[in-house]
């Protein structure tokens, strides 16, 4: 049975890709398509419901995008949200104008009966961010909700089932956002919630399996999560016929190099190459302070090294990588902005010898790839470490790379790891880790003066990875932590915790 579809509509606005997010956590499969795609191309994937995203236009704006008006006239679904709403009521009738008083942030907002808000309080609190408003709907919908700023905050024609809501209910900040979309699902939509990852684990293994043929595979395999399960999943596609190479490039963590030989080589059976470039790839970084000419110059030299082993091994149809969601987002996919390049996204050559690069990943967020794993029979303990990036140590080195600075990284990111574990915090604390800076300063050890590095710590609480809160460790912990550091570690007198969410800053230091 084909599995049911909803399609997410891009127009352009920030949280676009966690709609789709939370649109599968109701077990409800969904694609995300640019508001460019044709009619004709929505009509024939024959989708249960419709959602329109946000975006920071303006509807009445002529270089603002906009859709064929025909597509209220499918019968299918639409939910309109933000500036998803305002173009649904311009389209069909209704008007928007630059609101009086604009709204943002988390906002008190009263609902009236809708099967919208079957089972949300009268009076919610919503997250919303807009300057335009709709201050008249379209013939035929009604007012459902309203704040004391927004006098439609919701309006929908239950009939056509066309619903819109001027706010975000798939941020975390509208508090009954989730059944809000639960009830669009399945009450309006009819849903049935037929897709999990089970599923989705065996149609996609199934399609790389049509997709390769008898043709031959290099995979790209790092030991962190991402590429990890990208290998297991390519490995019961194709079997034998994936090599996977794993570039110890000096840029790993403590021990990580033999560990994720023994788990590939002795647990999975499976092709590998193990690589020593550790001499290569610190060469082609020596005197590299920027972060973009780091992460572009290790992309660079992971397909080079991938090349050089494919010589070896004959005739390599596919390269595979282990690219996730985020990792698109932030390298400027479509529309959106560059935040920073990832190795194997932003950061790849122009030149590649491979027929194509196939990233079975690219659609999945960082938990879905997780339950992912699970679902492939990889053991729990491996799915759960910590994810490490694409660069890897390189983008905690601040500054020049030196190997004196990889070893004190390592010696005191292990040290943190393991204080992290023993709290039982691993789990609660999605990412966490050490950063080295470029900065020396004065200390007092024993009796003598000291000017020793400063390092930083991070540890980050996040749903998604696209946003993230700092995590709130407490003391004794870091007071651990710090102490064993200092005196374990030779070369650090100072440490830091970075208390900074996402946005402003991004997860990794560069």
């Amino acid at each position: 049975m084909k599995n049911e579809l909803v399609i997410v509509l891009d127009f352009g606005g920030q949280y676009n890709q966690l709609i789709a997010r939370r649109v599968r956590e109701e077990k409800v499969y969904c694609e995300v398509l640019p508001y460019k795609t044709s009619l004709d191309q929505i009509r024939a994937k024959e989708p249960k419901g419709i959602i329109f995203t946000g975006g920071p236009n303006s509807v009445y704006d002529p270089a603002s995008p906009h859709y064929d008006k025909a597509i209220f006239e499918l019968g299918i679904p639409i939910l309109g949200i933000c500036y998803g709403s305002q173009l649904m009521a311009y389209e069909l009738g209704g008007s928007v104008a630059t609101a009086p008083t604009r709204e943002y942030g988390k906002t008190e907002v009263r609902t009236s009966q809708s099967v919208l808000f079957e089972d949300v309080h009268e009076k919610t609190v919503c997250w919303m961010s807009h300057t335009d408003y709709i201050d008249r709907v379209p013939e035929g919908f009604k007012v459902t909700a309203y704040s004391k700023a927004c006098p439609c905050a919701a309006y929908e024609d239950a009939e056509r089932k066309l619903y819109a809501v001027q706010f975000h209910p798939e941020v975390n900040h509208t508090e009954e956002g989730q059944r809000m979309l639960h009830n669009f699902l399945y009450r309006v939509c009819k849903c049935r919630g037929d897709w999990v990852m089970k599923d989705y684990a065996k149609r996609a293994v199934m399609e790389l399996r049509e997709k390769i043929g008898d043709r031959k595979v290099l995979c790209a395999l790092s030991g962190g999560v991402d590429s990890s399960v990208a290998a297991v999943m390519i490995h019961k596609a194709v079997g034998d016929r994936l090599t996977c190479v794993f570039v110890d490039n000096g840029l790993l963590r403590k021990n990580e190099g033999d560990e994720v030989e023994t788990v590939f080589r002795k647990q999975y059976d499976i092709n590998l190459v193990r690589v020593n470039a550790q001499e290569r790839f610190l060469g082609r970084l020596k005197g590299a302070v920027e972060p973009e000419a780091k992460r572009k110059a290790i992309g660079e030299e992971f397909i080079r090294v991938f090349e050089a082993e494919a010589e070896k091994i004959g005739k390599v149809d596919f390269l595979v990588q282990g690219t996730i969601y985020p990792d698109v987002i932030e390298s400027g996919a479509g529309d959106a902005a560059v935040i920073k390049s990832h190795h194997n996204v932003g950061g790849l050559p122009e030149h590649v010898d491979f027929k194509e690069i196939i990233e079975p990943l690219r659609d999945l967020f960082k938990d879905e790839v997780r339950r992912l794993g699970i679902e492939l029979g990889l053991p729990e303990k491996f799915v759960w470490r910590q994810p490490f990036p694409g660069p890897g140590l390189a983008v905690r080195v601040i500054g020049e790379i030196t190997e004196e600075k990889l070893d004190i990284l390592r010696d005191a990111d292990a040290i943190f790891r393991e204080e992290i574990a023993r709290a039982g915090l691993d789990r609660s604390i999605n990412q966490y880790f050490a950063v080295i800076t470029d900065m020396r300063s004065v200390g007092v050890m024993g009796d003598g003066r000291t000017y020793d590095y400063t390092l930083a710590l991070r540890a980050v609480t996040t749903d998604d990875f696209m946003t993230a809160d700092w995590a709130r460790i407490p003391y004794d912990v870091l007071e651990r932590t710090s102490n064993r550091i200092v005196n374990e570690v030779k070369n650090v007198n100072r440490l830091v915790y970075d208390i900074t969410s996402k946005p402003p800053a991004t997860i990794e230091w560069e």
